[in-house]
């Protein structure tokens, strides 16, 4: 597999559309100068600039693997937004984040998939197990599994709650080492039969010149708040080598997913 890095394009939000209150930091479906529609995440929501760090470093590796995940784009928010919204929730999110936000393609008339319904097979069901457990994505399970179906194909979305090492920054290093506890939740987990092969494929794949290819998309803006990091090259080194440091030991998270399967769900 070759890896190539990501060119990520920015756009400005024309209009905002609707929100999408299912989401707890109110995403929201916006338009854009290039007259596509977009899913839009806000810097100014709940979990801030951290979310969509986890989004952008979360979808590139995982397209980067080979997988499908809605284009990724910088998202400009002008001011004047905020001044023209009359719901008060909404209006202090918009004014929260003028500047840089992130946003997903819109996949119209895309539907919920439903593992009752929809049969993945195994070397992808592994591959995406494999690389939520290096993310540590706490949210794909059977109540959430953040993937779409769209075109017969499977789509990806929704990785903001991935790296939630970075929310505290605490024993980071250590907890690159750590399995993955919460894989036994993870929706695709019973057809994740391949781990093994797609261990020593994706270890191969994701060198450490690829992971800071994607990490080194991180705008400067969103790297600041963080008393342990001077500078937003520091912090950017700590994600490289919280994933390069996870990849080098994915053998415990591997092990860790293989134990949970033989747990009774």
């Amino acid at each position: 597999m070759s890896i190539h890095p990501p060119d990520i394009r920015t756009v400005n939000v024309s209009r905002y559309v609707t929100p999408l209150r299912e989401g707890g930091s109110l995403p929201a479906i916006a338009e854009a100068d290039d007259g596509f529609l977009y899913v839009l995440k806000f810097r100014g929501a709940g979990q801030g600039a951290k979310a969509l760090i986890a989004e952008l470093i979360g979808g590139e590796i995982m397209r980067a693997c080979g997988l499908k995940v809605p284009e990724i784009v910088f998202a400009n928010l002008d001011e004047a937004f905020g001044r023209t919204e009359p719901d008060e929730e909404i209006q202090d999110l918009l004014k929260a984040s003028v500047g840089l936000n992130l946003a997903l393609h819109y996949l119209s008339r895309a539907i919920t998939f439903d593992p009752t319904t929809t049969v993945i097979d195994a070397e992808t069901a592994s591959r995406i197990v494999w690389l939520d457990c290096l993310l540590t994505n706490v949210d794909r399970t059977a109540r959430n599994t953040n993937m779409l179906v769209w075109n017969k194909e499977l789509w990806l979305i929704d990785h903001g709650a991935a790296l939630y090492f970075h929310h505290s920054w605490h024993n980071w290093q250590e907890q690159a080492k750590r399995p993955f506890l919460q894989v036994k939740d993870h929706v695709l987990l019973p057809r994740a039969t391949q781990l093994d092969e797609v261990d020593a494929e994706l270890k191969l794949a994701l060198t450490s010149q690829a992971i800071r290819e994607i990490v080194e998309l991180v705008p400067d803006e969103w790297l600041t708040g963080e008393p342990s990091f001077e500078t937003p090259m520091q912090y950017r080194e700590a994600y490289i080598e919280f994933l390069t440091t996870r990849i080098a030991h994915s053998d415990n998270f591997v092990k860790g997913a293989k134990d949970a399967q033989q747990t009774p769900f």
